[in-house]
C-alpha cells in the first residue's frame, strides 16, 4: 500500500501551486536583462534576445528552435510545451523581440538600463513588448518547473521584426515554416486595462479582435513653378492644400461596426471622448507629412512646381481600401493632384469572440479583477495578429495589466515603462490561461 501511496504523493508535489515570491522574483530578473539587451529595429539584430529566451527555457528542460531569417541577426524562436491532449492543436503565445528606438536625451536614466524606480520598471520595450514576452516565456518555464502539464500544446513564438511589419519575423515564419504554426488559437499584443481610457473610474479590460487597416498615401500636387512675388492661381502648394482639406473630409462609416456595437453594449451604452476611442469608432484619416520648396534652405521666394504630403489613414475591418482611396480621388476631383498608396492593406476581419478561449481570457481576468468589465475591442494600431486572422486563426491581443492613459503613452515614446505590480500580476495571469482547459 505504502508502494502506491508514495508515486502518488509525488505526482500530487510535482503539480503544485508554485512558489510565486520565487516566480516572480526570477521573472523580474529575466526581466531586467532582457531589457539591458538593445534589439533596435532596424536592424533588428535578435540574436541575444533569442540566446536569452533559449537559455531560460534549456533550464527547464525545454528546447528552442532558433529561425535565422535574416543576414544581420535576425533570429525568430519556438518552443513548444506538449499538452495532454494530442487531438487539439496548439495556442500560440506569441511576442516580438525588436524594440523601436530611443531619443536618449529625452530620458531621465538610461533606457536600456532595465531599472526599477517609484514602483515601475523602465526601459524600451517594457511596454511594447518584452514585458508580454517575458510572462509568456514564464508561463511556459513555470509549467515546465513544476510539473504542470497543459490541456493543449502551448507554442512560443517569438519574432524579429515587428515593429517594421514583420517580414522577416511573423510574416517569415508563416511563409517558411508555416506548419510550424499549425494552430487553433493565438494570443499577442493589443488589449489592455484600464480605468480612465475607455470609461472614467470604471475598471474595463479589453481583449483585442481587431484592428483597423494601414492605408498610407502620398499625396503629389503639380503646378507652375514662378516668382514668389507675383502670385499665380497655379501654385502647387495652394493645390495640394485645397486637396488636403477635400480629402480629409471623409464622410462618417455610418452604424457600428459589430466589435464596437459589443463594446458599447458591454459598456451599457456609453465609451469615454477622447482620442483612443474615436478613433476606434471610425475611418481617420490624419497629415503626417508636408513637403514643399526649392534649395536647400528652400528659397522663400520661389512658388515649386511640385508639393507633397502624407497621410495615415486607418479604416475599420470590413472597408475596402481600394474604394476608400477612390472615394478620395473622386472628392478631390483634380488631374494636377495624384495620390500613391505607400502600404499594402489586407482586410483580415475580427477574431470569433464566442470561442472557449475568449471565455478562459475573461475568467482569468475576472479571477484576478473581480470588478473588472470584459469587452472585445478593437484597436487603431498595428501587430501581428491579422497575419493569422487571415489564415481564420482566432487572435487575441492580450496584456494583462492595468495600465493608465499616461502609461500607454510612453509606448514608442520617452520614459516608457510599466508598474511592477502589474507586471507580476501578469506573469500570474499568463500561467493561468496556459493551464487552463480551452
Amino acid at each position: 500500500m505504502k508502494w502506491i501511496l508514495i508515486p502518488a504523493l509525488c505526482v500530487t508535489l510535482r503539480a503544485a501551486e508554485p512558489d510565486w515570491k520565487a516566480v516572480e522574483a526570477h521573472a523580474l530578473d529575466v526581466f531586467q536583462r532582457y531589457l539591458r539587451i538593445p534589439s533596435i529595429n532596424p536592424p533588428a539584430d535578435t540574436r541575444a534576445a533569442a540566446e536569452l529566451f533559449r537559455a531560460e527555457l534549456a533550464a527547464v528542460g525545454i528546447t528552442a528552435r532558433l529561425y535565422e531569417a535574416g543576414p544581420k541577426g535576425q533570429i525568430n524562436l519556438t518552443a513548444r510545451l506538449e499538452g495532454r491532449n494530442r487531438t487539439k492543436k496548439p495556442l500560440v503565445l506569441m511576442n516580438h523581440f525588436d524594440v523601436v528606438p530611443v531619443d536618449r536625451a529625452a530620458w531621465s536614466m538610461d533606457p536600456f538600463a532595465g531599472i526599477v524606480r517609484d514602483g515601475y520598471v523602465w526601459g524600451r520595450g517594457t511596454l511594447d513588448m518584452k514585458g508580454i514576452g517575458v510572462m509568456q516565456l514564464m508561463a511556459l518555464v513555470t509549467m515546465k518547473k513544476y510539473g504542470i502539464t497543459p490541456d493543449r500544446d502551448i507554442l512560443l513564438l517569438a519574432t524579429c521584426d515587428e515593429e517594421t511589419g514583420g517580414e522577416l519575423g511573423a510574416a517569415w515564419m508563416l511563409k517558411n515554416h508555416g506548419a510550424d504554426l499549425d494552430t487553433e488559437y493565438l494570443l499577442d499584443e493589443g488589449g489592455f486595462g484600464t480605468r480612465d481610457i475607455l470609461q472614467k473610474g470604471k475598471l474595463v479590460f479589453g481583449v483585442s479582435v481587431a484592428e483597423k487597416q494601414n492605408v498610407w498615401l502620398r499625396l503629389r500636387a503639380k503646378g507652375t513653378a514662378a516668382h514668389g512675388s507675383q502670385p499665380i492661381p497655379d501654385n502647387s502648394n495652394m493645390r495640394l492644400l485645397r486637396a488636403l482639406e477635400k480629402a480629409m473630409a471623409a464622410p462618417d462609416t455610418g452604424k457600428p461596426h459589430p466589435v464596437i456595437a459589443e463594446m458599447l453594449k458591454t459598456l451599457r451604452g456609453r465609451m469615454d471622448d477622447n482620442k483612443f476611442t474615436n478613433a476606434i469608432q471610425k475611418n481617420t484619416i490624419t497629415l503626417t507629412t508636408l513637403r514643399s520648396g526649392v534649395g536647400d534652405p528652400v528659397k522663400v521666394n520661389v512658388i515649386p512646381s511640385a508639393a507633397e504630403a502624407t497621410l495615415d489613414c486607418r479604416i475599420q475591418p470590413g472597408v475596402n481600401a481600394q474604394e476608400f482611396v477612390s472615394e478620395m480621388r473622386a472628392r478631390i476631383n483634380d488631374p494636377q493632384v495624384t495620390i500613391e498608396m505607400l502600404s499594402n492593406p489586407v482586410d483580415a476581419g475580427a477574431s470569433d469572440y464566442e470561442t472557449p478561449l475568449f471565455r478562459t481570457l475573461r475568467s482569468v481576468i475576472k479571477k484576478h479583477h473581480p470588478e473588472a468589465d470584459v469587452t472585445p475591442i478593437m484597436v487603431p494600431y498595428s501587430t501581428d495578429a491579422p497575419k493569422f486572422r487571415r489564415r481564420k486563426i482566432p487572435a487575441y491581443g492580450f496584456t494583462p495589466m492595468i495600465l493608465s492613459t499616461q502609461l500607454i503613452a510612453t509606448m514608442h515614446s520617452d520614459e516608457e515603462r510599466i508598474p511592477l505590480d502589474q507586471f507580476q500580476t501578469g506573469v500570474k495571469m499568463m500561467f493561468d490561461v496556459v493551464r487552463s482547459e480551452f
